[in-house]
């Protein structure tokens, strides 16, 4: 479209406002229980490293979804697979608020990644369906989503929390319910993609050097992001209420950061300085963190500036997975995911483990340079990243001219990619 006067992207139908709902609460997942760590670990008798199991158990079951959630919304359509992700939400995360032990909740837990997964991988299709302004003004929207989630999280964690740790479970499952009914009533079925994905279509993509190097660099990252995150609570030695104040300052550093840093630190610095600078300074907090873990001022101010670097990272490595991959957007996404989450979800475990067997300190340390190990995979990928560059250089200026991306919107379309 071009010409005319662009229309806001936060005036549309309600069927997109049920969706962006439903994405809000389901990011918020992503911060939801940290504040509640330690709560469960007291409560229910666990060690840290078992607590950390509820992270690993979502995000490895996110990582292998992620591989099949391609596959069912190509079969189904994207409707039913939002919809059928939402049901595992509801129920699992009531089932993690009603369990008594820890493996329980760990189980639970896993049920709720595979509905993460299924309605994350699907809602932007559906966003981008319904909305009205476009492809741009959709992805404005499904961003503001994910920004208020992450953020928001923390803060209902802390505050549900703070009452008992079953709270923030109970929570998400009620909120997930009143947006199962809204997705319902108000989103209307989508058409079916042309071709029907193959179950693996994402591990045949990982042959290609420039995905599986920017694949294994987000790996790395990956660790050391979730050790702050899945671990940093326990040292910190601090109430629900507490925690969820520090994990949402953290929140809106990653919000703030995603959506508008990293744009502007890409038109200023360029892709790949941007990502090798930023790799460089998040290694830096997480061994700051590594080295003052028994300062708690020191501590909760390094978490909530960690939150800067994930925001920038989460935007443009995703960014340059979509510009580098030789192969179908939604293919490269859902290969991209899998392993990335792979990584995200063994730390927080690993991470207790190190800190029983040695000390708190040691964690981070590995944190730290598992990031490093990552900034120098991706040197390896150099090339492979100026031609990301200039893709997205490319896109850049046909979206200045009004001409959306057609492999973005067939990215949306199909229900497992996404440009952020």
């Amino acid at each position: 479209m071009s010409g005319g006067t662009a229309q806001s992207p936060f005036r549309q139908p309600r069927a997109v406002w049920a969706v962006a709902f439903a994405c809000v609460v389901s990011f918020m997942g992503i911060g939801l229980v940290d504040p509640i760590l330690p709560a469960i670990s007291s409560d229910l008798h666990a060690s840290p490293s078992q607590v950390t199991l509820l992270f690993t158990s979502y995000l490895v079951v996110t990582a292998v979804a992620m591989l099949v959630t391609g596959w069912v919304s190509s079969r189904i359509g994207a409707k039913w697979t939002l919809i059928a992700g939402l049901v595992l939400i509801v129920v699992f995360s009531a089932l993690a608020g009603s369990s008594d032990s820890i493996g329980g909740i760990i189980g639970f837990r896993a049920g709720w990644g595979l509905g993460n997964a299924l309605f994350v991988a699907t809602s932007l299709a559906v966003i981008v369906a319904a909305a009205s302004g476009g492809f741009s003004g959709a992805i404005i929207l499904y961003e503001a989503a994910l920004g208020l989630g992450i953020a928001v999280g923390p803060l209902l964690g802390g505050a549900l929390g703070h009452i008992s740790w079953r709270g923030p479970f109970y929570g998400v499952s009620v909120l997930m319910a009143v947006a199962l009914l809204a997705t319902v009533v108000l989103v209307r079925p989508q058409p079916k993609p042309a071709r029907k994905t193959s179950l693996l279509d994402p591990l045949k993509a990982l042959r290609h050097r420039g995905l599986l190097i920017m694949s294994l660099t987000a790996l790395c990252y990956n660790w050391g992001f979730f050790t702050v995150l899945g671990y940093a609570p326990f040292p910190m030695e601090l109430d629900a209420i507490q925690l969820g104040l520090v994990f949402t300052g953290w929140g809106l550093m990653v919000a703030i950061f995603s959506v508008a840093g990293a744009p502007w630190l890409q038109r200023k610095l360029g892709l790949a300085r941007t990502l090798y600078g930023n790799l460089a300074l998040f290694a830096v907090v997480v061994f700051v963190i590594a080295a003052f873990v028994d300062n708690r001022p020191v501590l909760i101010a390094a978490v909530v500036v960690a939150g800067v670097f994930i925001g920038v990272n989460n935007t443009l490595t995703t960014q340059a997975v979509m510009m580098v991959a030789p192969v179908e957007r939604p293919v490269a996404s859902a290969a991209y995911g899998f392993v990335r989450f792979i990584g995200g979800g063994l730390a927080p475990f690993a991470a207790g483990k190190l800190a029983e067997h040695y000390n708190v300190h040691v964690p981070f340390l590995v944190g730290a340079v598992a990031i490093l190990v990552g900034i120098a995979i991706l040197a390896t990928g150099h090339r492979d990243l100026m031609r990301a560059e200039r893709n997205q250089a490319e896109v850049d200026a046909h979206a200045r001219q009004g001409e959306p991306d057609a492999e973005l919107v067939e990215a949306a379309e199909a229900g497992t990619g996404t440009p952020s």
